[in-house]
Formats: structure tokens, sequence, C-alpha cells
């Protein structure tokens, strides 16, 4: 799946020039958490997070959904602009990047999002968290009423089409199939969500062919081999 049939399209962005509490307002108005900062011609200058905002203003300013009175300090907080902090070395993706690329690169890289430009670095859209949570919920099917199985396998050609034909011969149909590593290396761990919420008779089936059955809430990524 790519990133353009996942992404937000209708984006609201600011200038360098807007100022702090006029972005403060957008945010809160629009429950956004990041705002692209374009030039007049589209092309994308930067980004602005809610946590930016919240550094630069003080704290008796940080709840005002306003300009506030004139005074010295008042004064020198209003001449802030979003120029001033707002984040240049962005990191972007493609319309047709994948979602797999715009998730390993939010997780790398410990943002909330994800700016969307073409060839000419002008802004098409832009991706988040909750946009891939979105996108993940309807590739794995788990919108739908269903039960989850984890299912120990050797790692050799087979294994899947074994689940696979076990499932279906009950009568039971597939809302989605991964498969991940394991600690042992010569396994894999198959995450099965079917679209029932009577698992026993798989389960037991599946155990019957000398698969293992493992409990999915009790795997977890720590049990991984550590990268070398």
């Amino acid at each position: 799946m790519f990133v353009n049939r996942s992404m937000t399209k209708k984006v609201i962005t600011v200038t360098p020039g807007t100022d702090l509490f006029e972005a403060k307002d957008l945010m809160a108005k629009h429950h956004f958490r990041h705002l692209p900062v374009c030039r007049e011609d589209g092309l994308l200058f930067g980004i602005v997070t809610d946590r930016d905002l919240r550094s630069a203003l003080p704290r008796e300013f940080s709840k005002a959904s306003a300009h506030p009175d004139t005074t010295k300090a008042q004064a020198d907080v209003t001449a802030l602009k979003i120029g001033d902090i707002m984040t240049t070395d962005l990191i972007k993706v493609s319309p047709m990047d994948t979602i797999q690329d715009a998730l390993l690169l939010i997780q790398r890289s410990n943002v909330g999002a994800l700016p969307v430009v073409d060839d000419q670095n002008r802004l098409e859209g832009i991706i988040s968290v909750r946009d891939l949570l979105r996108a993940f919920i309807n590739v794995l099917g788990i919108g739908e009423p269903g039960a989850l199985i984890c299912v120990l396998v050797e790692e050799k050609v087979g294994q899947l089409k074994k689940i696979v034909d076990a499932v279906t011969e009950e009568g039971v149909s597939f809302g989605s199939v991964l498969v991940a590593r394991y600690w042992d290396e010569k396994k894999r761990a198959v995450f099965c969500y079917l679209l029932t919420v009577n698992v026993r008779p798989i389960k037991k089936k599946l155990a019957d062919l000398g698969f293992t059955i493992l409990d999915p809430m009790e795997w977890y990524m720590d049990q991984l081999p550590k990268p070398d």
C-alpha cells in the first residue's frame, strides 16, 4: 500500500511569517499536532509541532487562545514567528513510498508525522501515526469481529499452506496472516486473525497436526534475537 492512499491530503499549512498564537489556534481548532510550513510558491520549508510551540511560549501564555495584552514580555513573544522555531531539517516521504517505509521512518526518527512531497518538494499531504494505524487496521482486517491465534512453525516451505488448509477446512475465513521472527532462528511465529470467535476447534486441529499454539498475549518483541 502506498503513502498516497493513506495520507491526509487536505493539509492546513502556515508560512514562516505566521505568528505563534495563530499557529497554536489552528492546531487547537483542527486537532492537529503538526503544521507544515510552506512558502508562498507552495514549496515545503519546514514543520512546526505542538511541542515546538509549548517550548517557545512562556507558561503563562501556553493556554492562551488569543493574543495577550501588550507588555514588553508579551511583545517579545508576539514578535516571534514560525520561521524562528520551525524545524527545517526534515524527514520526508514521497507519495509512492509504501506505508511500511513511512512506519519505519517514523519509528527510527521518533517523530509523529511525515510531510509527503513530490519531486519538486511541493507538499502533497502529511502522513501521521494515526493515518498509519488506520491503514494497518484496514490491511489486517481487524475491524471485523474475530480472534487472533499464534502458531509456532518451523522455517521451511509448506508450513503456512498446512495452516491455511486446516483453517479453511473448518469453513473459517482469514482476516489476515502475519509471519514474525521468533527467538529461535529456525522457527517463525504465524499470527492468524480469523473471522470467528470460536477458535478452539481450529487450535485443536493445528495441535493434532504437530504445531505448537502460542498465546498471542505472551509473545513480545523482547523474545527476538538481538541484532549484532
